[in-house]
């Protein structure tokens, strides 16, 4: 493994440490650090070396303490295991780490990823799905319809991996002979054994900021919901509650930031969320939609042209 890499996955990662470990290096805390070391022309992997030198940047005997700490454990065992399940990680310090991620998160993009399946699919021009698990049946024509436009398209469904919209829009889209992203909010090495035969076809890739065996949580959850809408084109809502819950979050935290266009699907029995995040300036996704879902990407196109999207930059912050 190359050692910038290596250094961050020893730093900011949760392998191999165990309740009485040092804590692995938040965002909070890395990306001051990170700065530290580009303002001195240095690179993560000199703080492999702070245990066995003078370290090449100045530290409080605390953050060497617990540098030491960090980057002396073994993950090799850990990590070996992890490719026996096809499970690989990827940091901010690979030069195939989304760039999505880096343009629109910044300082926020995940330190660490780990992923199952064909990575090269992180990022292509795809389409974001997101709602609730339970859905009326506009809300499953929809997700059905959307996953089965981005399959014959040739848009990559962007989902959570979650039951409701996210499974149903994601079996579309591969039932289309088309390609999917799960961003995961837990549980990544189960759902790898649940979906061999569409990673194995190099069809689907799994990917989680957290760490591969971690289970259910809400902040887990709510955190992840930002990650499936940056690394799309579009992002389709097609069931929120009204200002609570994950799907709320995201699409507002979204048009705030006007990192991609967001549509909400409309129809006479939206829920109230639907209707509040039209108000807030989302694009609406009429039902039934008209025209073949082979139309859907360059309608969506047309539709968000005036819209006023950020322009992304290139941040140099490993």
């Amino acid at each position: 493994m190359n050692p910038d890499p290596l250094a961050l996955l020893l730093l900011c990662s949760q392998l191999g440490l165990d309740d009485d470990s040092a804590k692995p290096l938040t965002l909070r805390e890395w990306n001051p650090l990170a700065r530290r070391l580009q303002a001195a022309s240095l690179r993560p992997s000199n703080l492999l070396a702070v245990s066995t030198t003078d370290s090449p940047l100045e530290l409080s005997p605390d953050e060497r303490a617990q540098i030491i700490s960090l980057v002396t454990r073994d993950i090799q065992h850990e990590l070996d295991h992890l490719a026996s399940l096809g499970i690989f990680p990827l940091t901010r310090a690979d030069s195939d780490y989304p760039e999505r991620y880096r343009q629109r998160l910044k300082d926020s993009a995940p330190i660490v990823l780990f992923y199952a399946g064909e990575k090269a699919l992180l990022g292509q021009p795809g389409i974001a799905v997101v709602g609730s698990r339970h859905l009326e049946d506009a809300g499953k024509e929809c997700a059905a319809f959307v996953g089965n436009a981005c399959g014959l398209s040739g848009m990559v469904l962007y989902s959570g991996g979650a039951k409701g919209v996210d499974t149903i829009s994601m079996e579309s889209a591969l039932e289309a002979r088309g390609t999917a992203v799960s961003v995961l909010a837990d549980s990544l090495t189960r759902a790898v054994k649940s979906q061999k035969e569409a990673l194995s076809r190099g069809d689907l890739c799994l990917v989680t900021p957290y760490s591969p065996s971690a289970g259910f949580s809400v902040g887990a959850a709510m955190g992840r919901n930002r990650l499936i809408y940056t690394l799309a084109d579009y992002a389709i809502v097609v069931a929120s509650d009204a200002e609570t819950g994950g799907t709320w979050a995201g699409a507002t935290e979204t048009l705030k930031n006007n990192w991609v266009p967001v549509f909400v699907l409309e129809h006479e029995q939206m829920p109230e969320g639907n209707k509040l995040l039209l108000q807030k300036g989302a694009l609406a996704f009429p039902h039934p939609f008209k025209e073949p879902p082979v139309k859907l990407p360059e309608l969506m196109k047309e539709k968000a042209a005036s819209l006023p999207l950020r322009q992304p930059n290139q941040p140099s912050l490993f």
